[in-house]
């Protein structure tokens, strides 16, 4: 009897190794490491990839991912320098770089960045005139990484890079910007048409030159234009009369007159 039951203590014992051993096995993925606190006291090391052994409850792990994560910056109302009422998000791209620094130094380096991007999103955006940061979205985001970064630098995280998301605009906004490029369009289509008409009255100031050196051409073009005319099959006779015979008869009328008035 005694034998069965020291038999059977031992087997549980045993049992209970094995689990307690088991359970102590953790896996880390390639992009995981584990911060491993012995008694409460950090290990400066964390571990990872692969398999490691956590001996609870004298050790307790933290996983934390190396992977980039994308966080999305909710809408925030930003008043502009020039007084524009906006809505504007943005999306953070970051990244833990010194795992046991991003368990220690914050509770929960997501929440934080998070918070950090909205009051800098409304700082930064209000220092910005309403075209400023329409066309020079780079710059601002740029900007935006810059401060952002320096904030996260001290917990081990890397912010990198910050993009401004979408830009929401009130409608009379929309229509008073609709208004300026559709007038700034007919302004362009106007000066265009100006430029058109003084390049073709340039040409035709030297085309007059040109055809007043040669007075023969006069009559070669308008053989060419009988000829275009008479490729279509129309009815129309087209009689050419030179601009000289008009001036010619005008100058004898006007002799005529004159002689009549004396």
């Amino acid at each position: 009897m005694e034998v069965g039951l020291s038999f059977t203590t031992i087997a549980v014992i045993v049992l209970i190794f094995v689990f307690y051993a088991l359970s102590s096995i953790k896996i880390l993925a390639e992009y995981e490491r584990g911060v491993i606190f012995n008694l409460g006291r950090l290990r400066q090391t964390p571990k990872g990839p692969g398999m490691i052994l956590v001996f609870g409850p004298v050790q307790r792990m933290v996983r934390i991912s190396l992977r980039q994560e994308a966080l999305e910056v909710p809408a925030q109302d930003i008043i502009t320098r020039d007084n524009v009422t906006l809505k504007v998000n943005a999306v953070i791209f970051l990244r833990v770089i010194e795992p046991t620094r991003a368990v220690v130094e914050v509770s929960n380096y997501v929440y934080q960045t998070s918070q950090f991007a909205q009051t800098t999103l409304r700082s930064v955006l209000g220092e910005q005139e309403l075209d400023e940061l329409l066309a020079h979205r780079d710059k601002i985001n740029a900007r935006l990484q810059t401060i952002l970064d320096t904030h996260t630098a001290p917990w081990g995280v890397k912010v990198v890079n910050v993009e401004v998301k979408q830009v929401d605009l009130p409608e009379s906004m929309l229509r008073a910007m609709a208004k300026q490029a559709e007038a700034e369009r007919e302004k362009r289509s106007k000066i265009i048409h100006a430029e058109g008409e003084f390049s073709a009255a340039q040409r035709l100031v030297d085309a007059a030159h040109l055809l007043a050196a040669e007075p023969v051409s006069v009559q070669l073009r308008y053989l060419q234009t009988l000829t275009e005319i008479g490729v279509e099959k129309n009815t129309t006779v087209v009689f050419p009369v030179p601009v000289d015979f008009f001036s010619g008869l005008q100058k004898l009328l006007a002799k005529d007159a004159s002689a009549e008035a004396k």
